[in-house]
């Protein structure tokens, strides 16, 4: 006999629909309604700075299921439609058409809104900011008009957006207040490698250096940078991060704080609900802290964790973080949490676009990246998983067979 329980997903999006995913694939057999603010069914991001943006796939390849997935599997989506309203104590939400939904549990994937840039001719036609799939066609379309490119940000967006408009023939600036891009994201020795590459590209890098306002008639033409520098700008991209979006979760009373805090479990501090992806702040075993991830995995893998949490299951979510990025041809994947480092160890031949870097804090390894090099994943996850104690010396020396390193510290 089928269940009465009604159970809500607010979010259409990868860890949305990967909850729904992983609530029918464990049994669930009640009402699941997955809502969602874009008119598409769920779809994953990083594309959208890569190779969508470059026109080198359609959306089907970014969608996270077929079409036909949500009515074979009795999922109600609901597309278009802002959550408007959370109210705990009646275990409803309130739509934007007027309409209240019950639930008895309640998943929040409310995901982030890029942050914005307060300075004048900020709201000018062609300042973009990239998060959903229109600002990617709107965007492609724009670079394509052959006009110069200026991307306010050297974190991830920006520099991935950077490299795919040099890759689609544009002349590229980009402007970044710290010394290096990913500076604050990889330390200096692994920012210098990307920093590197892109000058190799014929981005012209504008470090140091903050955006003053942007100017011009009906539309932006120029950039002006606060040591009064003026570029050229037909585009102008804004990649400076982005904000969790929690004002469902304070309307209903969550306890938020750099966005919505959860336990071990992706349980918020209201009972019945729950939250997953670049909105929840969740504390992670391993690091014996509160954590939130704006990653593609935290998506991918949060979703189906609240999902079982929601049916009962109490196992803590401790996977290692992990991301990746694809930058001309330097491929990378990052495995650990890299705040509150104290040293970087650099594994790299002279002059060679492939590395291993690893983060240390008090002699042990939280963080390990490989780039170019696809065979060390496992072993990189064991290493960052057990924050093993290598000695950085050999740690960083090629010509040390870093499975015999682990090896050894294994068995001590």
């Amino acid at each position: 006999m089928a269940s009465e329980r009604t159970f809500v997903i607010v979010g259409a999006s990868l860890a949305g629909a990967k909850a729904a995913e992983a609530l029918r694939s464990e049994g669930f057999d009640g009402r699941l309604v997955l809502v969602g603010e874009e008119e598409h069914r769920p779809y994953e991001r990083p594309g959208l700075s890569k190779e969508y943006l470059r026109g080198e796939s359609d959306f089907e390849s970014l969608a996270v299921h077929a079409a036909s997935f949500y009515e074979e599997n009795s999922i109600e989506l609901i597309v278009g439609t802002e959550v408007l309203g959370l109210y705990p104590q009646a275990s409803e939400v309130s739509l934007g058409d007027g309409t209240r939904l019950h639930y008895h549990a309640l998943l929040l994937a409310t995901g982030a809104s890029p942050r914005r840039l307060q300075v004048s001719g900020g709201d000018l036609p062609g300042v973009f900011y990239l998060r959903r799939l229109e600002d990617a066609d709107a965007l492609r379309e724009a670079i394509g008009h052959g006009g110069p490119v200026v991307v306010v940000g050297g974190g991830w967006i920006g520099t991935e957006v950077a490299a795919s408009a040099r890759q689609m023939g544009a002349s590229v600036s980009l402007v970044e207040p710290q010394e290096l891009p990913l500076l604050q994201a990889l330390g200096h020795e692994v920012a210098s490698i990307y920093t590197e590459l892109h000058r190799s590209k014929g981005v012209d890098l504008y470090l140091g250096r903050g955006v003053r306002e942007f100017r011009g008639a009906g539309r932006v033409e120029e950039v002006v940078l606060d040591d009064s520098t003026v570029l050229e700008a037909e585009v102008v991209v804004v990649g400076i991060g982005v904000v969790p979006r929690v004002e469902l979760a304070q309307a209903g009373g969550i306890h938020c704080d750099n966005g919505v805090v959860t336990d071990e479990c992706l349980r918020s501090s209201v009972p019945g609900i729950w939250a997953a992806g670049d909105v929840a702040s969740s504390y992670h075993p391993l690091y014996g802290t509160h954590i939130r991830l704006e990653h593609w995995s935290a998506a991918l893998n949060q979703g189906p964790w609240a999902a079982g949490s929601m049916l009962g299951r109490t196992t803590p979510y401790a996977r290692v973080p992990y991301f990746f990025s694809d930058q001309y041809e330097l491929g990378m994947e990052c495995r650990g949490w890299l705040a509150g480092a104290d040293q970087v160890v650099l594994r790299r031949r002279d002059g060679e676009l492939q590395f291993l870097a690893f983060w240390l804090r008090s002699g042990r390894v939280v963080g390990a990246l490989s780039a170019n090099i696809w065979d060390q994943g496992p072993l990189l996850e064991r290493i960052v998983s057990k924050q093993l104690e290598l000695d950085p010396t050999k740690l960083g020396d090629p010509d040390v067979e870093l499975a015999s390193l682990v090896g050894e510290a294994e068995s001590d």
